[in-house]
């Protein structure tokens, strides 16, 4: 019981924190994203014993740049800390080997596109015309689909979609989530479609965008519970009392904010 009282508190603690978050937007939510996204790289990097050590330090700071450049217009230049940033990890690999693994070096980019890019997309909807009102299509694909493919899956769940990788996953309970995620954007949607001009038809469009978001979502919470599986570990973290990790509570976030701002830009006009 206590587990789950404590469970239930760092939840609601976490919704009321993020809503301040997208509702605020601007330098607080910049400032937020990069702070989420070093803790998640570090959540990551510790896997593979690399989180305070040079190669860690470098897909730090290669964030910190990267952020800097979308809060300033430069994204286009990004590729240029891509670039760099694997240069001079090949040179902290060759002159202190054999200090590190190779997969421990190429940890460091897989975390820096993995997390920080990724959750980025998060502040690249928020600043979209309409991006105030979008961006919550980010959290109703991801934990609004978590939750409806829960209540589905507990009910009518027969049918297993990854038996080894997550057995209480059912076939009945992710469409329970696809579909319920989707009515609840499109319910959304239609009580604000005259903030949502960048879309031609702001319902139909957000309830493909939130379903098409949703099947994502459960791709990413899969992913992370497989990586947990590989390194046998249950939590990334225990930053979040009773969730775990960053990356444990944005797993599904990480995967789905890049996905909903592609269909957004696919679809606007």
């Amino acid at each position: 019981m206590g587990s789950f009282k404590t469970r239930t508190i760092s939840g609601i603690v976490l919704i009321v924190i993020m809503t301040v978050l997208l509702v605020a937007g601007g330098d607080l939510l910049f400032a937020a994203l990069l702070a989420i996204s070093c803790i998640g790289m570090y959540e990551l990097y510790k896997l593979t014993k690399i989180h305070r050590s040079v190669p860690g330090i470098l897909g730090y700071v290669a964030a910190a740049v990267y952020y800097i450049l979308i809060r300033t217009g430069h994204e286009e230049k990004s590729l240029a800390v891509f670039v760099t940033l694997l240069i001079c990890l090949m040179f902290a690999y060759v002159f202190t080997y054999p200090a590190f693994r190779a997969e421990q070096i190429m940890t460091v980019p897989f975390g820096l596109l993995y997390v920080a890019v990724m959750l980025s997309f998060i502040y690249r909807i928020r600043v979209l015309d309409g991006g105030k009102y979008l961006v919550w299509l980010v959290l109703g694909c991801s934990w609004a689909a978590d939750t409806c493919a829960y209540l589905v899956g507990v009910r009518f769940g027969r049918h297993k979609i990854t038996p080894k990788l997550s057995p209480k996953k059912s076939l009945e309970g992710a469409v329970g989530g696809v579909v319920g995620a989707a009515i609840i954007a499109m319910i959304f949607a239609f009580c604000v479609r005259e903030h949502l001009r960048i879309l031609a038809h702001p319902v139909l469009y957000v309830g493909l965008i939130t379903a098409c978001g949703a099947v994502v979502s459960m791709v990413g919470d899969l992913t992370a519970s497989g990586i947990k599986r590989n390194y046998g570990i249950k939590d990334y973290g225990t930053l979040i009392p009773g969730h775990g990790g960053i990356l444990d509570r944005f797993d599904s976030v990480i995967i789905t904010a890049p996905i909903i701002y592609a269909l957004v830009q696919l679809l606007a006009g």
